[in-house]
């Protein structure tokens, strides 16, 4: 009994294709053809196919198919490797479903920065974007941290930040600078660690300071970005008359 590539594939519950992607990598010979110029497949190809199958189903990749049939002895610890490559992949797709839940539940935009579903009626454009680049300098707790700033931030003074024309006049940029100063002084103060974050960066100083500046410039237009930078300024001249007050005192 010989049968065509498409009884093949039914017999073994897949498709056409699937048995010529096997055949394009080596993973099953190609049979020789019949009179009739179809391939004619065997009871050998069959059994190879479904134990292929057999395989994939296990979660084997197609790559690492032929290391594992070759194994012999070793092969529990073959079939050990693809289970923990597997409970990885599980972990992934069990924490993509916590994040589909907490997107739906926020009714957030489903490529916020995950942990801030619930702040992201707060974040605008840029305030997102940035937040997507701080997640590959910083470690999670800093992004802890960080999402807890956005929660207590006033509202208002972001709107009126984040729609700042390029072109804005003096006085609005100084008064903006000088109650974005408040909240900055408050962030430095309930976490220090913003004074010195070298201990929170998963990326070496260096790529994180370039980075940092590259995104600002990009993603904040120039008053944004003056009004941002005088509150710095600001911030710790606060905290500096804070502490001479309390050196003062003592």
């Amino acid at each position: 009994m010989a049968w065509s590539t498409r009884e093949l594939a039914d017999l073994a519950g897949t498709t056409v294709n699937t048995v010529r992607h096997y055949h394009r990598l080596g993973l099953i010979d190609v049979p020789e053809r019949g009179y009739n110029g179809y391939k004619q497949y065997t009871v050998a190809d069959l059994v190879r196919l479904l134990r292929i199958r057999r395989l994939t189903e296990l979660g084997v990749p197609l790559s690492q198919i032929g290391e594992v049939e070759a194994a012999g002895d070793a092969t529990p610890e073959a079939l050990r490797e693809v289970d923990a490559q597997l409970a990885v992949q599980i972990e992934r797709l069990h924490q993509a479903r916590a994040d589909i839940a907490a997107i739906l539940r926020d009714q957030a935009p489903a490529d916020v920065p995950p942990g801030f579903e619930s702040v992201a009626a707060r974040l605008s454009e840029a305030d997102s974007s940035i937040l997507h680049i701080y997640r590959k300098l910083f470690d999670e707790g800093a992004m802890a941290d960080l999402r807890r700033m956005v929660e207590v931030d006033p509202e208002d003074l972001g709107d009126e930040i984040n729609s700042l024309p390029a072109d804005a006049d003096e006085a609005t940029r100084q008064r903006l600078a000088t109650s974005l100063a408040q909240t900055l002084a408050q962030n430095l103060r309930d976490y220090p660690w913003l004074n010195d974050p070298v201990s929170h960066l998963s990326k070496s100083t260096r790529v994180t300071q370039q980075t940092f500046i590259e995104a600002i410039v990009e993603l904040y237009n120039p008053a944004q970005r003056d009004v941002l930078g005088r509150a710095g300024v600001l911030a710790q001249e606060l905290l500096s008359a804070e502490r001479d007050s309390g050196r003062d005192a003592d």
